[in-house]
């Protein structure tokens, strides 16, 4: 496996996480949600910049951007970018970090440059994924008990435990290593798209690490957006054919199948869109390096025994 070169950090190391880090935020529609985000932002003791990629159909939330007083950058694309919009984020931001949140998600106090000073002290970390709370109570996300169980044996370059999945909400990018790895893939657009990122960083060489010592908040709507539970199935399908063995992809692809012909919901969609875009999954696709296919075997076999435990949905 390539591993990026690298230099000291500490001859250039800016002295705030101000200058080390940018917070990106996609939104679509959700203007008071968005308009929480930025406060809890702006009331950041680090103070970042912020960078908005507004995905918004309508003006409300462009105008409450405009009018924010923490003065977040905009982006507005002409069309709806999904999860791309972290991608543009990137390329826009002046720093050698990037922080990703959403609309209705947002960063711990201090958490951002703690996620600074952990980049700068691992030169091949290239994704740091944080612990997040949920809602007003601060629930653990059931995921952060997954990321800290991860089956990975510890790496010495690394801080906390290696992965090779996360929040996009909860984590920060080296800007480098996200440029190398293409960023977020165009085929996915949203949803479930984390995994495919963690196997191209790992595939060029960088580490994705869980370390709890930061917080992310993340405050959903009651109800999520419709059709997300199909783009779900499909991308977990589609990031199978893009770098997994043609075996897996085969079969997960028949389980599908099976689903929307016996009528399971939300199959049947996810199966047609799996169906549309496979050619240009198959034009785009490229195995991992064995080292990282060995490495998502061993999540997948941990994933099936967890499901075994935990009996049927």
């Amino acid at each position: 496996m390539p591993v990026p070169s690298t230099s000291d950090p500490s001859a250039t190391r800016p002295d705030t996480a101000e200058d080390r880090v940018t917070v990106a935020v996609i939104t679509r529609d959700r203007c008071a949600s968005l308009v929480r985000t930025l406060d809890a932002l702006t009331a950041l003791p680090e103070r970042p910049t912020v960078i908005v990629v507004d995905n918004s159909t309508g003006d409300a939330s462009l105008h409450a951007v405009r009018r924010h007083p923490g003065a977040p950058r905009l982006l507005r694309p002409r069309a709806n970018t999904g999860a791309l919009g972290r991608n543009l984020a990137v390329d826009r931001a002046d720093t050698p970090y990037v922080a990703f949140s959403d609309d209705d998600s947002w960063w711990e106090p201090g958490a951002l440059s703690r996620a600074a000073d952990l980049l700068d002290a691992h030169p091949r970390l290239g994704l740091v994924v944080a612990r997040t709370l949920v809602g007003p109570d601060g629930t653990e996300d059931p995921l952060n008990s997954v990321l800290a169980a991860s089956p990975l044996p510890p790496d010495p370059d690394l801080p906390g435990r290696p992965v090779l999945g996360f929040l996009a909400c909860a984590c920060v990018v080296r800007k480098d290593a996200f440029r190398a790895a293409g960023g977020f893939h165009p085929l996915l657009f949203f949803g479930g798209e984390e995994t495919l990122l963690a196997y191209d960083l790992a595939a060029e060489g960088w580490g994705v690490a869980y370390d709890p010592s930061l917080t992310a908040r993340h405050h959903p709507a009651p109800t999520g957006r419709r059709g997300r539970s199909p783009r779900l199935w499909r991308n977990e399908v589609l990031t199978l054919w893009l770098r997994r063995p043609l075996s897996a992809a085969l079969a997960a692809s028949a389980r599908l199948a099976v689903a929307a012909a016996t009528g399971r919901p939300g199959a049947a969609p996810a199966l047609r869109e799996l169906l549309a875009r496979l050619p240009a999954a198959l034009a785009r696709r490229r195995r991992l390096p064995p080292a990282v296919e060995r490495a998502a075997r061993l999540l997948d076999a941990d994933r099936a025994a967890r499901a075994r435990r935990e009996g049927p949905a």
